[in-house]
């Protein structure tokens, strides 16, 4: 009993130390000059009665405040929603891009604020991207897919040459702030035939290709398991692969590509597109908290007949969520 005891332990203060580390970002990663007088120390749980009131007295966070949190450019950035929504406050406002992505450009990119740095991030969906033969049928399939953001996703029938651009302006991304792009994918039933090996690079100037196979990357697409054989997953039920990293300059206006390819010639089938996200290596997926609370509900659950979910103090940190469970013996 001890044991459950002590493991539930760990995984509750692994996610209120993250819920401290959420308020010590949002306090200060959009101005320094913000009060941490709301900051509990991280020594101390963090409930909901200590957590960010908006004006109901003079210590606590107003509207000013919240509006400093956001970006300076927000006003674009809700003109150019695919669906704007009126919010109440500009705390709603703030939670809401935290908790929930908004679309534009006809519903092919999406957009929310991580909640632990207080940076833009980013997805460009599989419509916007530039997909080598994506509009033959023969070789793409454009569907729906019940756990994708967007309307459509690109579903790989067979091709030779498999190639994948997503260019984003860097002014749309926080400034002076290191970034990751991710190609975010799935597959349509196993693996076999499924590209498993892809070159990968960033850049912010066209390449030619000979160029670009000799500064890119190697990429494996083949997911790897954990130790109970589950295979590791994003909270969105996707899965991931780091293209590579950039910085973003106080004022850049120019366009990042990231790239991802295979030109051998074999036939490559059954991978599914989500798109490719643009977030700081530090950030959270969304959803991640969503999927820490399911966890500890299932611990509670599991607690009493002597079993646990895997804490697996690298995934929780890191936000990244993978289907594990252990029994104690």
């Amino acid at each position: 009993m001890s044991n459950n005891y002590d493991n539930w332990e760990r995984l509750v203060d692994a996610v209120l130390r993250r819920e401290h580390d959420r308020e010590l970002a949002l306090a200060h990663s959009r101005d320094p000059s913000f009060s941490s007088s709301i900051i509990s120390d991280p020594g101390t749980p963090i409930r909901d009665n200590q957590n960010i009131q908006l004006g109901s007295s003079s210590d606590t966070v107003n509207e000013t405040d919240w509006e400093r949190l956001l970006l300076s450019d927000y006003e674009d950035i809700i003109s150019r929603s695919a669906d704007p929504a009126a919010y109440a406050t500009m705390k709603d406002l703030y939670l809401s891009l935290c908790d929930s992505p908004i679309f534009f450009d006809g519903g092919k990119m999406s957009f929310h604020i991580d909640k632990t740095t207080g940076k833009k991030c980013a997805m460009i969906g599989a419509r916007k991207l530039k997909i080598l033969w994506g509009e033959i049928p023969e070789f793409w399939k454009w569907t729906s897919h019940d756990k994708s953001r967007f309307l459509t996703v690109a579903e790989l029938n067979q091709v030779l040459r498999f190639d994948i651009r997503g260019q984003i302006d860097a002014n749309m991304l926080s400034p002076k702030t290191r970034y990751a792009a991710y190609l975010v994918y799935g597959f349509a039933n196993s693996y076999d035939g499924s590209p498993s090996l892809v070159n990968a690079i960033i850049s912010f100037d066209k390449i030619k290709d000979g160029e670009a196979h000799k500064q890119a990357s190697v990429l494996h697409l083949i997911p790897g398991k954990d130790r109970n054989g589950n295979t590791a997953m994003r909270p969105d039920k996707w899965m991931e692969v780091e293209i590579g990293d950039f910085y973003t300059d106080q004022e850049d206006n120019s366009v990042v590509e990231a790239r991802v390819w295979e030109h051998k010639q074999d036939l490559k089938s059954g991978l599914i597109v989500e798109g490719i996200e643009f977030r700081p290596p530090n950030a959270n997926i969304l959803g991640a908290e969503a999927a820490m609370l399911e966890y500890l509900s299932l611990f509670g659950l599991y607690f009493e007949n002597k079993s646990y979910v895997n804490d697996r103090r690298e995934d929780v940190e890191s936000g990244y969520i993978c289907s594990s469970k252990e029994t104690i013996k």
